[in-house]
C-alpha cells in the first residue's frame, strides 16, 4: 500500500468524516483514499471557499475537519481561510501536498507560510513515520483546538508504506482545574459582588461549560452574556442579556457597565467585547478564566487571572459556594428581569423605519425575517457595514446556530461559511447574510450550494458600495473606488440555478413562505437597503 493510500484510511480511522477542498494532481490520491474509507468530500470551486467551509464545519460540529489542497498555488489560494481558522483556534487539519524540489513551479516554503499564518506547521517526514506524523497532527487539532498545516511531500506519497497501519489511541486531556488559592479568591469575589456579569467567549462553548456556568450564575446572582462568537449560548435562560460589545442592546450595555464584577470565561475581553473598555465600570473588578495562559490579561488589566478549564472552574466555584451556603440574588431583581423581558433584544428596541419606495431599512427587513424563518436555523455572517443587522435582529437557537468568522475581519467569507455550517448542522435552515461586496467576492461557491441542493437562504444586504469604507472615510474625499453601479444580484443568482427575489419592501419577502414549504435549492434575496450612515456597531468601533 502506498503512503498516499494509508493517509486517507488512517484519517478515517482517527475519526475524520468530512473533508473539503479542490482536488489537483498532488492531493488527488489521498483525497480519494479518504472517500473510499467512508468520509464525505465536498468539492468547492475555489480553495479559498473550501478553507472557509472547512473552518465553519469544524466550528459548528466541534469535529476535526480536513481541508485538502494541491501544492503551491492551491495552498496559497486558501490562506485567508486558514488564517481565520488559526486565529479562531478551529480544529482544522489542512492536508496540503508539497513540492520539495526548488526547480518545481509549485515550490514555495509552505512550512514558513503556515507559521506566519498562525497555524502549527508539520510535515510527513518519511514513509516509515507517515502514520505517526499524521496522528500527531490530528491530536493537536483535537486536543489543543489548533489549526494544523500538514505538508505531504509528493515523493513521500509515492513510497510504499512499510508494515501495517497501527494507530495509537487518542488520549483525551483533561483541562486543568483551578489552583485552590485562585478558586477561593474567585469565590470571595462572587460572594461579595452585588451586580456580577458573566461573559462567555469562544473558550466556553459546549455543553459542559454552559451548564456549569448557568449553575454558578444561579448561585451568585450573575447575569449571563456572551462574546459575539458565542452568541446563542444562553438562549432560553431568563437572565441572559445576549451579547456583550458592539452588538449589545442599550439595556445590555447599561447593565454590563453598572456591574461591579465582570468575569470573562474563555473570553479575552477584547476591544470588541468590552467596547474599548467602556463597558467596564471604574470600580468594577475584572476576572479572566482561561485554559490559554497567554490570553489572560492580554487585552486589559485584570484583578484575578485563573488558568484552568471553564467548566472545571465554574463547577469547583459552585461547590465552594455551596459549602459556604452562599446563594444570593445579586443582579437578579424583579425590576431587572422585567427590563430584560421587555427590551433585552434588538427587535424590542424601537426605531424609526426609514424605508423608502425603492430601498428597505435593513433593521425592518431583518426583524421581519426573524419572524418569518423557523427558529431551528444556523446563521452565518460575512463582514462589512451591514453585519450587525443579521447578527442582532435574527435570533439563534444556541451557540451552534451562529457562525461568526470575524477573527481576521475578511470580507467575502459569508457564503462559504454558510455552506460549511449547513453541512455541520443539516437539520437546521442555513442562512447566509452577506453584503453585496462580500457576496460577489465569494460568488463562485453559489454553484457549490446549488450543486448540493442546499436549502439555504442567502440574504444580500445590497447598498452598492463597500459601506464600511464609505462611512469610515466620510464625504469629504472621493469615494469612487468603493461605490459601484447597482447590480441585479437576483438575476445573477437565477443564472446559477437559485430561486431569487429583489426586495425593496416587506411585502417582497412573502415568497419566502412558499420556498420554505419545499426548499430544494438556495434562495437569494437581493435586498436593496438604505445605507445613509454607518451602522451602530461601526460607529462604536470607529468612534464616529
Amino acid at each position: 500500500m502506498y503512503v498516499r493510500e494509508v493517509i486517507g484510511r488512517a484519517l478515517y480511522d482517527l475519526g475524520v468524516r468530512v473533508a473539503f477542498g479542490v482536488v489537483g494532481s498532488g492531493n488527488f490520491h489521498y483525497t480519494n483514499s479518504l472517500v473510499d474509507a467512508g468520509a464525505r468530500f465536498v468539492a468547492a470551486r475555489h480553495e479559498g471557499g473550501a478553507a472557509v467551509m472547512a473552518d465553519a464545519h469544524a466550528r459548528m460540529s466541534e469535529q476535526v475537519t480536513v481541508l485538502s489542497l494541491h501544492q503551491g498555488c492551491g495552498y496559497t489560494n486558501a490562506l485567508t481561510g486558514i488564517v481565520e481558522a488559526a486565529k479562531s483556534r478551529s480544529p482544522l487539519l489542512v492536508l496540503t501536498a508539497e513540492a520539495t524540489d526548488p526547480k518545481s513551479n509549485f515550490y514555495i516554503d509552505q512550512e514558513s507560510i503556515a507559521r506566519g499564518c498562525g497555524a502549527v506547521a508539520l510535515r510527513i517526514r518519511s514513509a516509515a513515520t507517515a502514520v505517526s506524523d499524521l496522528t500527531h497532527a490530528y491530536d493537536i487539532c483535537a486536543l489543543q483546538r489548533r489549526t494544523v498545516v500538514l505538508n505531504i511531500p509528493i515523493d513521500v506519497q509515492d513510497c510504499l508504506f512499510p508494515g501495517t497501519v497501527s494507530l495509537s489511541p487518542t488520549v483525551a486531556r483533561m483541562a486543568p482545574r483551578p489552583q485552590r488559592a485562585d478558586l477561593e479568591e474567585l469565590a470571595a469575589l462572587l460572594e461579595q459582588a452585588e451586580r456580577p456579569v458573566f461573559v462567555a467567549g469562544r473558550g466556553a462553548r459546549g455543553g459542559r461549560a454552559k451548564h456549569a456556568l448557568a449553575e454558578l450564575a444561579d448561585r451568585c446572582g450573575a447575569l449571563l452574556a456572551t462574546s459575539a462568537v458565542s452568541r446563542g449560548m444562553f438562549e432560553g435562560q431568563p437572565w441572559s442579556i445576549d451579547v456583550a460589545g458592539g452588538f449589545s442592546t442599550p439595556l445590555a450595555a447599561e447593565l454590563i457597565t453598572d456591574a461591579d464584577l465582570i468575569v470573562g470565561w474563555g473570553c479575552t475581553l477584547n476591544m470588541w467585547t468590552m467596547r474599548h473598555g467602556r463597558l467596564i465600570g471604574d470600580s468594577a473588578k475584572v476576572v479572566q478564566v482561561d485554559i490559554d495562559q497567554g490570553a489572560i490579561g492580554r487585552n486589559r488589566p485584570i484583578d484575578l487571572g485563573v488558568w484552568a478549564g471553564v467548566a472545571e472552574t465554574a463547577a469547583d466555584a459552585s461547590a465552594l459556594l455551596a459549602e459556604a451556603k452562599v446563594e444570593k440574588a445579586g443582579y437578579r431583581t424583579n425590576a431587572t428581569l422585567e427590563r430584560i423581558q421587555a427590551e433585552g433584544r434588538w427587535h424590542q428596541v424601537p426605531f424609526d423605519d426609514e424605508s423608502t419606495d425603492d430601498r428597505i431599512d435593513p433593521r425592518a427587513m431583518s426583524a421581519h425575517l426573524n419572524r418569518l424563518l423557523p427558529r431551528s436555523r444556523v446563521l452565518s455572517v460575512d463582514s462589512g457595514n451591514f453585519l450587525g443587522y443579521p447578527s442582532m435582529y435574527l435570533d439563534v437557537p444556541d451557540e451552534y446556530g451562529f457562525c461568526f468568522t470575524q477573527a481576521f475581519q475578511s470580507v467575502g467569507l459569508g457564503l462559504a461559511t454558510a455552506i460549511g455550517a449547513a453541512i455541520a448542522q443539516p437539520d437546521r435552515v442555513p442562512i447566509a447574510a452577506c453584503g453585496d461586496g462580500g457576496f460577489l467576492m465569494g460568488i463562485s461557491e453559489l454553484e457549490t450550494a446549488v450543486r448540493m441542493n442546499l436549502p439555504m437562504l442567502v440574504v444580500v444586504y445590497n447598498d452598492a458600495k463597500y459601506g464600511a469604507e464609505v462611512h469610515h472615510f466620510g464625504t469629504d474625499v472621493a469615494l469612487d473606488a468603493v461605490t459601484f453601479p447597482d447590480t441585479d444580484i437576483a438575476a445573477i443568482a437565477r443564472g446559477y440555478g437559485c430561486e431569487a427575489i429583489t426586495v425593496r419592501g416587506l411585502d417582497d419577502l412573502l415568497p419566502i413562505k412558499s420556498w420554505l414549504d419545499q426548499p430544494d435549492r438556495p434562495m437569494v434575496l437581493d435586498a436593496k437597503i438604505i445605507s445613509d450612515e454607518g451602522s451602530w456597531w461601526l460607529v462604536e468601533a470607529f468612534g464616529h
